[in-house]
């Protein structure tokens, strides 16, 4: 494609070169370039693409895009200069992929807890009512049946429109994505055309990257202050900041809510640990997910395909026969009864809704035993906050590793002791190794117990020291099981 055609609808402040170029490849890492590749410098979080513009021009690009241009430029090479790069990138992806979003239905899922659920529920949910759906999420994108691995919550410009460009090629009608705060403030996707966007909740999470809740609250707010006035923006009525969402789109305004006023409602009549009796807008139906949290998720669903033109009654039927996603309140019984229970809790706010819903499933003299860490080189300030929350709801905590990742385990732990009460110290134990905390937690517990093993849900690795290890909560919780 000529670099003239990628430039379209990019506001650009000078050019030095020719635009008639032929653009074989986009990269924004230099390692990336070869013969053919238009190179952009992105100002990145830990580096700046600025600084590898020579390492771009010596690997062959035939074009650049900059906000600074180089002090010396090379006649074989045409520079761009434009405001923002990051936003050019997003544009300049979509157009050398021939703008996939606009030949799918796409919806964003955004929110701190619930969007790889309502993504997944989603994807699951258009597949049984007879369409080709592609998913990007946390756990795995999708196209059609076919598993692309997830890197990222939300990929790359370059990497998000060549996937769709694959969706599209495939058949797909709808794509259903997960939409993170890093994502829209990093503007990943720019370039992008959504059909809808739904606002699951906000809580405490990724202060380490915005600083302030405020800014938190402001990156999910731009997601929706973008949508265009053909698209749809739902937002949870219920949460305090859920109508912040609406306040300045142009998109319709659609609510939903187990309490407030709302225009999509819900009710929980009834709820086990193999599913729940929901009501939606005044139809009774039994679904196999557990627990209010997964009440609010069901009825995002419900409410975007009602407002994705699908049929009241077909999409009830199939509500009630999917599953939700790998790792979200998954169940394991041991042979003498005991419950065990993975979830990829990792705020304060998701650990509460987990376990409310144990506590308030359980039977009298059930015992619940959490097993809980926090991730390292993230937000410090919810570690002793996410102790205190379980301790709020457990019987006996055991504090452990996540995913440590560049810290010392034993700080991470420490910072969570923190937020031990003193009279709860005596059922709180820490054990750094993940895999016999889980141990212990099983032998902790008698027959009918419960065992939650929270914050890495779907994960199948420990990342330490920047090495990845194998390692599944589902898998070492069915194998001390067995061993019982």
């Amino acid at each position: 494609m000529k670099l003239k055609e990628l430039l379209h609808a990019i506001p650009v402040l000078q050019v030095i070169g020719p635009l008639e170029v032929e653009v074989d490849t986009i990269a924004f890492d230099s390692r990336q370039v070869q013969q053919g590749t238009l190179f952009v410098a992105v100002r990145g979080v830990h580096t700046d693409g600025h600084l590898f513009v020579g390492k771009a021009v010596e690997g062959k690009a035939v074009a650049v895009v900059v906000e600074e241009l180089p002090e010396h430029t090379d006649d074989a090479v045409t520079y761009v200069q434009v405001s923002d790069s990051a936003y050019a990138l997003g544009v300049l992806a979509a157009n050398f992929y021939g703008n996939p979003s606009q030949e799918l239905k796409l919806v964003g899922v955004t929110g701190t807890n619930g969007k790889t659920t309502v993504a997944t529920l989603l994807y699951n949910l258009f597949r049984q009512l007879g369409y080709h759906v592609g998913l990007l999420s946390t756990v795995e994108n999708r196209i059609g049946e076919k598993v692309v691995p997830a890197t990222h919550t939300t990929p790359d410009p370059v990497a998000l429109n060549k996937l769709m460009r694959q969706m599209v090629d495939d058949g797909c009608d709808y794509c259903f994505m997960e939409v993170s705060s890093h994502a829209i403030v990093q503007q990943r996707i720019v370039g992008l055309k959504f059909a809808g966007g739904i606002f699951t909740n906000i809580t405490h999470d990724h202060l380490d990257f915005h600083k302030t809740f405020e800014n938190y609250i402001k990156a999910k707010k731009k997601f929706f202050d973008d949508l265009d006035r053909y698209a749809f923006a739902l937002t949870n009525v219920d949460d305090r900041n859920g109508n912040v969402m609406l306040q300045n789109t142009v998109a319709h305004r659609k609510t939903y809510g187990l309490h407030n006023m709302a225009d999509f409602k819900a009710k929980v009549l009834e709820s086990h640990f193999d599913g729940m009796l929901l009501q939606i807008d005044s139809h009774d139906l039994w679904v196999k997910l557990v627990g209010g949290f997964n009440a609010y998720n069901l009825l995002a669903v419900y409410s975007a395909a009602i407002l994705l033109e699908q049929e009241t009654s077909k999409v009830l039927v199939a509500l009630s026969e999917i599953s939700g996603a790998e790792g979200r309140f998954e169940t394991v019984r041991s042979k003498n009864g005991v419950v065990g229970i993975v979830d990829y809790a990792h705020t304060p706010d998701a650990v509460e809704n987990v376990l409310e819903t144990i506590k308030n499933l359980r039977h009298e003299g059930q015992q619940i035993i959490t097993v809980l860490g926090c991730g390292g080189d993230r937000d410090k300030t919810k570690r002793p906050e996410m102790a205190n929350v379980a301790l709020k709801y457990s019987d006996k905590l055991i504090i452990t590793s996540d995913n440590p990742r560049t810290e010392d385990p034993l700080q991470i732990i420490k910072d969570m002791e923190a937020g031990v009460p003193v009279e709860k110290k005596k059922n709180t134990f820490s054990i750094a190794d993940r895999r016999e905390a889980i141990r212990a937690a099983c032998h902790l517990a008698s027959p009918g117990d419960i065992v939650l093993v929270a914050g890495k849900g779907h994960e199948k690795y420990q990342e330490i020291n920047g090495v990845r290890h194998h390692f599944d909560d589902r898998e070492e919780l069915e194998k001390t099981f067995n061993e019982q």
